[in-house]
């Protein structure tokens, strides 16, 4: 595999998360981290990290032919992690707790998922011939890097919305996951498989 080949799968990994045809992806990350602050910022990465890693086990298991799932089936559970994790942040905010740990299994568990609706597509473009190793190496250091570029972007807005805008941190919290929580909704009402 050449270094063109590594970073054509390094930009596939990159654009997997922040293209406009990531929503799915960008709410899952919006409402993972929507607890936390730039003060958390170890917890943060440990929890996208947590992600990628279970998106990167599923993408491999996949794409080497070990199982394969119906893409409409997967299609409608990514949807369904978002509504789970959006929903947790708000029990959370009412219950008082933080149960950061939760946070984790809810990160690697459904970056299994995730991983999965990706597969099909990252295996028909791996040509038989290549390594597939580097190839997912690859596309798993643009999706990692693509998401800490978005982590970024949400913490900065977090930071001027606490910060300067003086938004009291759970009402934060609540506008987010409640946001997310009505977007994924509908996204998983509307990919329901049929059959």
């Amino acid at each position: 595999m050449t270094l063109d080949d590594f970073l054509f799968y390094f930009q596939l990994g990159w654009s997997h998360l922040v293209s406009f045809d990531a929503l799915d992806h960008q709410l899952f990350i919006l409402s993972l981290i929507a607890l936390y602050t730039i003060s958390d910022i170890k917890k943060i990465v440990i929890l996208v990290t947590a992600f990628t890693i279970g998106h990167s086990i599923t993408l491999v298991l996949s794409t080497i032919d070990i199982f394969r799932f119906q893409s409409n089936w997967v299609e409608f559970l990514i949807p369904c992690t978002i509504v789970i994790t959006a929903l947790s942040n708000i029990t959370k905010l009412k219950s008082g707790t933080n149960a950061t740990t939760i946070n984790y299994y809810f990160a690697m568990g459904f970056g299994l998922i995730h991983g999965m609706g990706f597969a099909n597509t990252i295996r028909m473009i791996l040509a038989k011939d290549q390594i597939i190793g580097w190839g997912l190496l690859g596309f798993n250091l643009g999706l990692e890097i693509g998401q800490l570029f978005f982590v970024s972007l949400i913490l900065l807005i977090t930071t001027l919305a606490l910060g300067y805008f003086k938004v009291k941190k759970s009402n934060w919290v609540l506008f987010i996951s409640a946001a997310v929580f009505s977007l994924s909704l509908q996204m998983a009402l509307k990919r329901i498989p049929l059959n």
